[in-house]
C-alpha cells in the first residue's frame, strides 16, 4: 500500500469544497514570476561569471556549484514525506503536531548539511597549494549559497502543504529579484565576496520570515531542542516510505548532475564545462518553469484524489500539461531559430557552443514534460515507489550509457546525445507509471460508497 493522500478510510467522508478553478490564477502569476526569476538568476550568474573571472576560476565555481546541486543527494525525498504527512490533516481540517516537530527537525538537518559542506570546502580549497584564503572563502559561500536551496526547497513543501503557497512565493520574489540586482552590480565592481555574504545574509532573513508564518499555523515547531529525537523518531516511523522516496531522489539527483562530473574528468577544464552549464542551464531553467507550473496543480491535484475525482485529477494534470508544451515549443523555437546569437550573448568568448548541441537541448526540453509532469504527480500523491522503480532504472542506464560512450570514443556532443536518449526512454515510463499510480487510484471508489452505504454517515 503506498503511502499517499488518497489512503483514507473505506468510510471516511469525501472532501466536499466550493467548486474551484483548476488552478489558481494569482498562483499562476506568482509562481510564474519566481520560477521567471530562477531562470534568470541563473542566465545573470553565466552572463556575469563568464566576464569577471577567468575560464579556469569560472570552470571551478560550475564544479563546485554541482558539489552544492550533489547535497540535493541528502535530500533522500524527506520533503515528500513530509508533504504527505502534512496535508492529510490539514486536508481534513486538524493539525499534526509530532509531523510540525519532525519537519522542523528535517529542515535544520539540511541547513546543517549545507553549512558543514560550506566548511569542509574552505579547508579543502585551502589546502591546496595554488589556493588563497579568499578565494577558498569565496568558493565556501558560494557552496553555501547553492546548498541552502535544500532546507529552502523543504520549506516551499511544507509551505504548499497547509496552502501557505503564496506567501512563499512572494518571499521567494523578493529574494530573486535582490539576488539579481547585486549580482549585476558585480559588473559594476562589487566585490563578489561581498555578493556572497549579501547573498547568504538574505538566505537567512527569508528563512526567519518563512518559518515564523509557518510556527504560527502549525506546521513548524516554535522550539529547536531536541531536534535530534525527532528526527531519529521520524526515520524509524517512515523508514519504507523513506526507503522508496530516497531511492527515487537519489537518483534524480545523480542523473542530473552526472554530467558535471563526466565532462571535467573526460574533456579537463575551461571550455567544455563551460558549453555544458550553458546548455544544461537552459535545459535546467526550463524543467524549473515546469515544475513551477506543475506546482500550480498541486493543492488540486491531492483535494482530488482524497476525494476519488479522477476527472478533475485527469483535467488539472493535462491543463499543466499543456501549458508546459506551450512553453516548450516557445523555447525550443527559440533555439532553433537564435541559439547560436544567444550563446554568443551568455559566453562573450568565454567558449562556443557546438551547432549540434541545439537538436539535443531540444529533445531535452520536449520530453522533460513528460518527466517533470510524471514525476509532480508521483511525488505529491506519495507514490515513492514508482519514482524509486523509474530513477533507479534510469541511473543505472545513464551509468551504462555513459561507459559505453567513453570506451566509443564519443565527443561532449555525442555523450550528451547519448545522455538525451537515456532521459527520454525514462520519461515515458515514468509518463505511464502516473496514468498506472494516482490517475488509477483516482478512478478507485472508496469501499463505503461501492457498498451503497452513505459515505457521511458513521459506519
Amino acid at each position: 500500500m503506498h503511502a499517499n493522500i488518497g489512503s483514507l478510510p473505506d468510510d471516511a467522508a469525501p472532501i466536499e469544497k466550493p467548486r474551484q478553478r483548476l488552478i489558481s490564477i494569482r498562483y499562476l502569476l506568482l509562481r510564474l514570476s519566481t520560477a521567471g526569476g530562477a531562470v534568470a538568476t541563473g542566465f545573470v550568474q553565466t552572463f556575469v561569471f563568464a566576464r569577471i573571472l577567468t575560464p579556469e576560476r569560472f570552470s571551478i565555481f560550475i564544479v563546485v556549484g554541482a558539489i552544492g546541486y550533489t547535497l540535493w543527494l541528502a535530500d533522500l525525498g524527506l520533503a515528500n514525506i513530509l508533504f504527505v504527512n502534512l496535508r492529510g490533516p490539514y486536508l481534513a481540517g486538524s493539525k499534526d503536531e509530532p509531523a510540525a516537530r519532525q519537519a522542523t527537525a528535517v529542515i535544520l538537518l539540511y541547513a546543517t548539511l549545507a553549512i558543514a559542506a560550506s566548511l569542509a570546502c574552505f579547508v579543502g580549497t585551502l589546502a591546496q597549494p595554488s589556493s588563497t584564503l579568499r578565494g577558498a572563502f569565496e568558493l565556501a559561500l558560494f557552496l553555501l549559497y547553492i546548498a541552502l536551496n535544500l532546507a529552502w526547497s523543504a520549506l516551499r513543501s511544507v509551505s504548499i502543504a497547509i496552502d501557505l503557497f503564496l506567501f512563499y512565493e512572494r518571499l521567494e520574489l523578493v529574494r530573486r529579484v535582490v539576488t539579481i540586482a547585486t549580482m549585476l552590480a558585480l559588473l559594476g565592481g562589487l566585490p563578489l565576496a561581498v555578493f556572497l555574504i549579501g547573498s547568504n545574509v538574505l538566505w537567512a532573513i527569508m528563512f526567519a520570515a518563512a518559518a515564523a508564518k509557518l510556527i504560527a499555523r502549525g506546521a513548524l515547531a516554535p522550539q529547536l531542542r531536541g531536534f535530534v529525537p525527532e528526527l531519529i523518531a521520524f526515520f524509524r516511523l517512515h523508514r519504507h516510505a523513506i526507503a522508496r522516496s530516497a531511492t527515487g531522489a537519489l537518483s534524480g539527483v545523480f542523473i542530473v548532475t552526472l554530467p558535471y562530473y563526466v565532462v571535467p574528468i573526460w574533456f579537463g577544464l575551461g571550455a567544455a564545462p563551460i558549453i555544458l552549464e550553458v546548455t544544461f542551464r537552459i535545459f535546467r531553467g526550463a524543467c524549473v518553469i515546469f515544475a513551477a507550473i506543475c506546482d500550480l496543480a498541486i493543492p488540486g491535484q491531492t483535494r482530488a484524489l482524497a476525494a476519488r475525482d479522477v476527472g478533475r485529477l485527469v483535467r488539472t494534470t493535462l491543463l499543466v500539461a499543456g501549458l508546459c508544451c506551450i512553453l516548450a515549443a516557445m523555447a525550443c523555437a527559440l533555439l532553433i531559430f537564435a541559439g547560436a546569437p544567444l550563446f554568443t550573448f551568455l559566453l562573450r568568448s568565454a567558449a562556443t557552443v557546438p551547432q549540434a548541441m541545439v537538436p539535443i537541448l531540444v529533445a531535452l526540453l520536449l520530453t522533460s514534460v513528460l518527466q517533470i509532469v510524471a514525476e509532480a504527480l508521483l511525488q505529491y500523491t506519495g507514490f515513492f515507489r514508482s519514482l524509486a522503480y523509474n530513477g533507479a532504472a534510469v541511473a543505472v542506464a545513464m551509468t551504462a550509457a555513459t561507459l559505453f560512450a567513453f570506451a566509443a570514443g564519443f565527443g561532449l556532443v555525442g555523450f550528451l546525445a547519448v545522455y538525451a536518449a537515456v532521459y527520454a526512454v525514462g520519461a515515458a515510463a515514468l509518463t505511464i507509471a502516473a496514468i498506472y499510480g494516482p490517475i488509477r487510484a483516482a478512478a478507485v471508489k472508496p469501499a463505503a460508497e461501492a457498498d451503497g452505504r452513505n459515505p457521511q454517515s458513521n459506519p
